[in-house]
């Protein structure tokens, strides 16, 4: 069983069929049909269903694949490792951030990384937990920074948390309650969530009935910052967001806090990432710059 097979399968399944697989890899069909009818012959089993649809995994297959996928992902990040350690740059940094890493850390973060690691692709991903806890454990994200997940994750991941944060009310830029000074004054009017993988609707309800206020009318739901972004320009709907938003130039001119009297805490900043994989020297440097921001930020 070579290597090369390995990654001819994992081309395939991510693909859906040879043509764009051996066109991916840069190599002839016939080169990749000859490659995988070697490894289901030296496995004594087939992997592959062929049909008009392109190729899916039988389910020795499926199970092959999801063993193999994470050693293969294992050995590039290995490389990876070895080749930014001797200063000859290149491989792939995935870094998953929910929404406060993206405007309160990675802004000055990531000109620094460029210029220290111009070779290194790097991959952003906006997302929470536990929606990426699958990701991260078989090897295709580095690390996630971000809202601390209400569960904890299982054996294998490493949880740090970084600082304690806070959240502001955000509306447009000339919203009719931009002057309310309190929660209550704003409690009947029409939100937006800025998630739905954190169960954000049933944590804002929470924070609510903490100052003793129903629970605020839920709107709209907005799976990224961007969406969200273009609903409270918009339109007169609320969001709670993490304070970060309050110092994020870009949507200064858009959308504005709205300075009420009570604490609104937000959830724990942490840092999650593979127990038995350390990171590799570029996305330790990554992580240690998006750091650097936090005593500021806490």
């Amino acid at each position: 069983m070579k290597l090369a097979q390995l990654r001819d399968l994992i081309a395939i399944v991510d693909h859906g069929s040879l043509r764009a697989a051996a066109r991916h890899l840069g190599m002839a069909q016939p080169l990749l049909t000859r490659s995988v009818r070697a490894l289901e012959q030296e496995l004594g089993a087939p992997l592959f269903e062929r049909g008009p649809r392109g190729m899916t995994l039988t389910p020795a297959g499926l199970a092959f694949h999801r063993r193999v996928h994470q050693v293969v992902r294992d050995l590039e990040r290995a490389r990876d490792e070895l080749r930014q350690a001797h200063g000859d740059g290149g491989g792939t940094v995935v870094a998953a951030l929910s929404i406060m890493p993206h405007v309160g850390m990675l802004p000055s973060a990531l000109p620094a990384f460029r210029r220290r690691h111009p070779g290194v692709r790097l991959q952003l991903i906006e997302g929470l937990f536990p929606a990426l806890e699958g990701a991260l454990r078989e090897g295709r994200i580095d690390f996630y920074l971000g809202a601390s997940p209400q569960k904890p994750p299982g054996p294998g991941l490493t949880v740090r948390t970084l600082f304690q944060n806070q959240r502001a009310v955000v509306a447009r830029r000339g919203h009719p309650h931009r002057h309310a000074r309190s929660l209550a004054e704003l409690a009947g009017l029409d939100w937006a969530t800025p998630s739905i993988d954190y169960r954000a609707e049933d944590d804002l309800a929470a924070l609510f009935a903490c100052h003793g206020l129903p629970a605020p009318r839920i709107q709209l739901q907005a799976g990224s910052a961007l969406s969200l972004m273009v609903a409270l320009a918009s339109t007169d709907l609320l969001a709670m967001l993490p304070r970060q938003w309050r110092d994020y130039s870009p949507v200064g001119e858009a959308l504005q806090v709205i300075e009420v009297a009570e604490a609104l805490p937000a959830p724990d900043i942490v840092l999650v990432h593979r127990t038995d994989l350390p990171l590799t020297p570029a996305a330790e440097h990554l992580v240690d710059l998006m750091l650097r921001a936090a005593p500021v930020l806490a």
